[in-house]
């Protein structure tokens, strides 16, 4: 009995150990989930949950809106790339992107490279309906005069680009292990298919 109790508490083994020591990376707007969806999975996984902006406000000792009004965006994103790189190097592990990382080319190799990405996908309604919840001020680029049209700009830009991540989930208002359920499932055929392909020498992933 003791033996089936600890087998429970390992969760998800299969898909931890075809990971390796890749990471699981959340991309999508904010407003998406990322943080609150990406702890749960990591606990479900049983592996790290780091959050890339955390980490570069503690890189920078100062906040991220403090490093948008101090340095500028293009020196927030230089920053950005240069967190997320050294945080794929300490896989397995779930890493919240900022809404902009997934945008920059050589971050987007770096995560093809070392990690599974996984778009969470929120149409604009679910998006201002969860961000008029919450001040601009930590969100630097929608403290705007019109933040609802900076959004609508934002998710037009960045929505075919987000649309190249390995997995696509869509993000809406249901508890969040159905959302885990179906990253755990996608994950779970993205990482049969790409090393099946690499052990076979026939697919491109």
């Amino acid at each position: 009995m003791s033996d089936m109790a600890v087998q429970e508490d390992v969760p998800e083994p299969r898909l931890v150990a075809a990971l390796g020591a890749r990471s699981i990376v959340l991309v999508g707007m904010m407003g998406a989930g990322k943080s609150s969806v990406g702890r749960r999975l990591a606990a479900r996984l049983g592996i790290p949950f780091v959050d890339a902006d955390a980490e570069i406000e503690e890189a920078a000792r100062m906040s991220i809106p403090e490093i948008f009004e101090t340095h500028g965006e293009p020196r927030f994103r230089a920053a950005e790339a240069r967190v997320i790189a050294r945080l794929l190097e300490s896989g397995p592990q779930v890493l919240a992107t900022g809404g902009g990382a997934f945008m920059n080319a050589d971050t987007r190799a770096a995560i093809g490279a070392k990690g599974i990405s996984v778009w969470l996908r929120a149409d604009l309604d679910v998006l201002m309906r969860r961000l008029k919840r919450r001040s601009t001020a930590d969100r630097p680029l929608l403290n705007t005069a019109q933040p609802a049209e900076t959004l609508e700009r934002l998710v037009a830009d960045r929505y075919p680009v987000y649309a190249q991540a390995d997995v696509t989930v869509q993000s809406r208002d249901v508890p969040h292990d159905t959302i885990i359920a179906e990253i755990l499932a996608a994950l779970g055929e993205r990482l049969a298919t790409s090393d099946a392909g690499r052990t076979g020498g026939g697919g491109s992933g």
